[in-house]
């Protein structure tokens, strides 16, 4: 039982920066592990980062491993991923998701409505 929206994106020349929040809803936030994903059009929905409940945590694809920084602020509800050196092929609508226990996309039930991130060469 929760409810995420996402938001954040915007255009961005390469090499610049956007840091995309995916605020929740419901007081059993800390019960779920949160990931970003993302689709651009004609391909399929890939995984981009994940944080566990703890927030100590963290697992990212490995092309963006060094780029990406997710994070997840208890205070706010608000989980975190912060872009950094963007290129064009970035370019995609970003997802956040919730899930009981991680894993395959198929282990995620709760989904935001997502926000576009547009890199520009």
């Amino acid at each position: 039982q929760v409810q995420l929206v996402e938001s954040g994106g915007g255009l961005v020349q390469a090499g610049g920066s956007l840091r995309l929040s995916c605020a929740a809803s419901g007081r059993t936030f800390s019960n779920y592990v949160v990931g970003w994903f993302r689709q651009a059009p004609g391909k399929e929905r890939e995984f981009v980062a994940l944080v566990d409940r703890t927030g100590g945590n963290t697992f990212y694809a490995d092309s963006l491993k060094g780029r990406f920084t997710i994070s997840r602020d208890y205070a706010k509800s608000t989980v975190y991923l912060q872009m950094n050196n963007l290129k064009p092929e970035d370019t995609a609508v970003y997802y956040c998701a919730a899930s009981e226990t991680g894993g395959a996309i198929e282990d995620y039930s709760y989904w935001g409505q997502g926000t576009q991130v547009s890199v520009s060469s």
